[in-house]
């Protein structure tokens, strides 16, 4: 399966997230629920996720590293700093947090865990091949920040 590694970018994973959620919430209406302030909900993911991600891209600008997932060969420093001291993929993170404000908001029970894959899929494909590559760059300076930090929080 390594030829599905690091080959769809996160957003794009995302968005594939996203329509397979409408759909779903479409197609599966027995799966419905009846969740309280589904609009706050959705608000509060929306505003975390938004400061979690820009936070960690503002982080990466920062140091002047690559921001971009499909191309971690060409990063330049271990980000350790800011929200990188919190979570080694606040950009991920914030995905995620997105498609569980998502799924609370649909009130649709296939909908909320829906997100899991999305889990899945980013730790199979994206984040330990990205792991493997930032090792292979850095050595025990990514070692040791993984040992301080954890993957997603």
């Amino acid at each position: 399966m390594e030829i599905l590694e690091r080959k769809i970018p996160p957003v794009a994973l995302f968005i594939l997230f996203v329509m397979a959620m409408i759909r779903l919430d479409q197609v599966l209406l027995s799966f419905a629920l009846a969740l309280p302030f589904t609009n706050v909900v959705l608000v509060a993911a929306v505003i975390l996720a938004g400061v979690i991600g820009i936070a960690g891209v503002y982080e990466f600008r920062k140091a002047k590293t690559t921001v971009n997932p499909v191309k971690v060969h060409t990063a330049t420093s271990v980000v350790d700093s800011g929200v990188f001291a919190y979570t080694r993929n606040p950009m991920y993170l914030a995905l995620l947090i997105l498609l569980l404000g998502i799924g609370y908001w649909q009130q649709n029970l296939i909908c909320l865990f829906l997100p899991l894959g999305f889990v899945f899929y980013m730790n199979r494909f994206q984040i330990r091949p990205e792991e493997r590559a930032l090792e292979s760059l850095f050595g025990a300076e990514y070692l040791d920040y993984k040992q301080k930090v954890r993957r997603w929080i």
